[in-house]
């Protein structure tokens, strides 16, 4: 960060919301067709759009598609080269896993694979995190000699194993190849200091596969994003806010925590995330409000179903405009359109919303009229400048 910005950044009461859409971008589903976030009926964010400036923002770069973690990094105002997290952390973050310095976290995903050993579906049909929980006892068996592994359930499908012992390193690749059809990779060594966490990992997934041979449909497991806990400085510290993360999925409150946010750990659904948002309002200046599902239907490949979750999001803008927030940013931390079924580079469309603004030609919010906005392209780190400048929280410069 600037030190000249962050010389000038000051702290006051006014509140900042941003509400995320994870991976609300899409593409059309035919040529010539709507997104599906033009899709959507969503009156409630149509009419913020008119009344606020709008554009389009990207978390790394032209043509690099982000993950989720860097993503959200990004949208706090951390430029994700400069503050590289792997997704272990983030996962093992996410369930309050006591992380020591040199332990190294590992994202797991219970997958299926067929007899030959082929992945058939990356997610083992999204099993319940009841089933997730079993198959983690289950891996409890696992003996590494002179390496502690400690095996836990995130959510879903999603599983975090950490590693605890002299000599690791996340100098580890992914055994995920992110297709179906195909093996998985051997867990391999990026730098000669990851070799020791490499085969322990190999240890691991053979011992792993062993265990889950009978089970259905999560007989194999797949490993990304190897990882040790990084340094990186608060949100109070960077921006003089006082921050909290309102999440239902494990991953986000992960990523809050590495920034220094408090995390509210009881929301289940959009619901109880209000409930907690007036609750908590007198409490805090930044509020992280995320919405995963628009992300998940969209990697399911499920138009419609991502357009419904979108529709979701809308009905709660009243709730949080009646607690006249000083500034709000709606967006969400990358694209994942349906017809692609992961993520994708393209730019993501944000509205940004507060008393003293320009509001722009944008009549709706989507991504060819966010495209139309008075900010245009801008990196996701701005955003985060943009509105600690509209809440006043940064000083003019010279006299």
């Amino acid at each position: 960060m600037d030190p000249l910005l962050q010389s000038l950044i000051i702290e006051n009461d006014k509140k900042i919301v941003l509400l995320v859409l994870d991976g609300v971008g899409g593409l059309p589903a035919e040529k010539n067709g709507k997104t599906e976030l033009e899709t959507a009926k969503i009156p409630n964010l149509d009419n913020l759009a008119r009344e606020s400036e709008c554009g389009l923002h990207l978390p790394i770069d032209y043509g690099i598609t982000p993950g989720s973690a860097p993503g959200h990094l990004a949208l706090f105002g951390y430029a994700p080269l400069s503050f590289p997290i792997g997704r272990g952390v983030v996962a093992a973050m996410g369930i309050g896993f006591p992380m020591k310095a040199g332990d190294v976290a590992v994202r797991v995903n219970f997958a299926t694979s067929d007899a030959s050993g082929n992945i058939t579906d990356r997610r083992a049909g999204r099993i319940p995190t009841e089933k997730c929980d079993e198959l983690c006892k289950l891996l409890s068996k696992v003996n590494i000699p002179g390496i502690e592994v400690f095996v836990q359930p995130v959510k879903d499908y999603r599983a975090c194993a950490v590693f605890r012992g002299p000599g690791l390193s996340d100098h580890v690749a992914d055994t995920d190849t992110q297709k179906v059809n195909e093996k998985p990779l051997d867990p391999k060594p990026t730098s000669e200091k990851g070799k020791k966490t490499a085969e322990t990992a190999k240890e691991f997934i053979r011992q792993a596969r062993e265990l889950l041979k009978n089970e259905k449909p999560a007989n194999d497991l797949l490993m990304r994003g190897f990882a040790e806990l990084p340094h990186i400085p608060s949100m109070k510290d960077r921006f003089r806010l006082d921050p909290m993360a309102i999440a239902v999925y494990p991953d986000y409150k992960g990523v809050s925590r590495l920034v220094g946010m408090t995390v509210e750990d009881s929301c289940t659904d959009l619901a109880a995330q209000m409930s907690a948002l007036k609750n908590n309002w007198e409490k805090h200046t930044f509020f992280f409000i995320h919405h995963k599902y628009t992300d998940s239907k969209g990697e399911d490949g499920d138009f419609a179903a991502k357009v419904a979750e979108i529709e979701k999001v809308d009905k709660i803008i009243p709730e949080i405009l009646k607690l006249k927030p000083d500034v709000l940013i709606v967006t969400g931390d990358h694209s994942t359109p349906a017809i692609m079924k992961s993520h994708s580079s393209h730019p993501v469309p944000f509205l940004i919303n507060a008393a003293n603004i320009r509001a722009d030609e944008t009549t709706a919010f989507g991504e060819r009229e966010c495209a139309k906005g008075l900010w245009g392209i801008i990196k996701s780190p701005i955003l985060m400048q943009i509105a600690l400048a509209y809440a006043d929280k940064i000083l003019k410069f010279g006299a």
